[in-house]
């Protein structure tokens, strides 16, 4: 297979995967696809350097990390704050089934963007995405033990969230 033809290949079979990676770290819109385009700009220009024995996953991760954080360096502002463009059901499920998913996509949503960045691309990695912790120290380029760290608090401050959320829905009405 010819550059070309893997480049393209990364680019079909993972782009999935970066979208909602994106989504993830809070990018949302017209800055979601500018980060997507980026993520793979970037990791074009880094192929030849790229051990392919190595999961892709993580390492795109790591990319997508970087330009997010770097983005809101730059602009220093919060995404659009839309659920809307959340990743699509898979399934035809009825009108109850999307109202329940999207209500959970939303809250889930809100409780990642109630965690900052750093935090934030740990429990992704670690706790959705299911990557090893030493895996994610390397695409991230900090310490397993910062990196072991940034999940505990994470999780600390995600749990907070939902007992907020929860404490609020038992107080109404």
């Amino acid at each position: 297979m010819d550059l070309t033809e893997e480049l393209t290949s990364l680019y079909r079979s993972e782009f999935s995967y970066v979208w909602t990676v994106l989504f993830r770290l809070g990018a949302r819109g017209a800055e979601r696809e500018d980060l997507a385009q980026e993520v793979f700009a970037a990791a074009f220009k880094q192929w030849g350097g790229y051990d392919r024995r190595r999961d892709v996953k993580p390492w795109l991760f790591g990319i997508s990390y970087r330009l997010v954080r770097d983005h809101r360096r730059k602009h220093q502002h919060r995404f659009e704050d839309a659920v809307a463009d959340a990743p699509a059901a898979s399934a035809a499920p009825d009108a109850e089934q999307l109202l329940a998913r999207r209500e959970g996509l939303d809250l889930a949503a809100r409780g990642l963007e109630s965690l900052e960045l750093d935090q934030r691309a740990v429990f992704v990695m670690h706790d959705l995405d299911e990557h090893p912790m030493p895996v994610i120290a390397e695409e991230l380029g900090i310490g397993v033990n910062t990196a072991y760290s940034r999940l505990r608090l994470a999780r600390k401050a995600f749990n907070a969230f939902v007992a907020r959320l929860h404490a609020a829905r038992e107080g109404s009405p």
